[in-house]
């Protein structure tokens, strides 16, 4: 039930591919402005149907689970903050950061995400 990506590297792609940069760097910028997180999910939802059948459509999963996971992460350290809601914080930072960096080292060199 796998469908065949496409890694053309026409118009569309390109400009696909700008987008998940932008989003990426979105992301990474919420850690100065948290509200550039909410614009990237928008922005990942409103182009997920423009990615679909490409190399790029992993991404769009990669950075969208990265939202959602991370909102989890961070309300169930908001909610043991008296306990251990400052590790839970703490590991939610840097799986953020690994989360990025790690699929916008893939997109640079061309590769998709992980497949489920």
């Amino acid at each position: 039930m796998h469908q065949k990506l496409v890694y053309a590297n026409d118009e569309r792609t390109k400009s696909i591919k700008k987008i998940t940069t932008v989003v990426y760097a979105l992301q990474a910028a919420s850690f100065l402005l948290g509200i550039t997180f909410i614009i990237a999910i928008i922005i990942n939802y409103v182009k997920k149907e423009d990615a679909r059948g490409t190399w790029l459509e992993s991404h769009f999963r990669w950075q969208i689970r990265t939202f959602w996971f991370s909102v989890l992460w961070h309300f169930l350290g908001a909610i043991t903050i008296f306990a251990v809601g400052y590790f839970i914080f703490f590991l939610n930072f840097i799986w953020i950061i690994y989360r990025i960096v790690k699929g916008w080292m893939h997109l640079a060199d061309g590769k998709e995400m992980y497949v489920d």
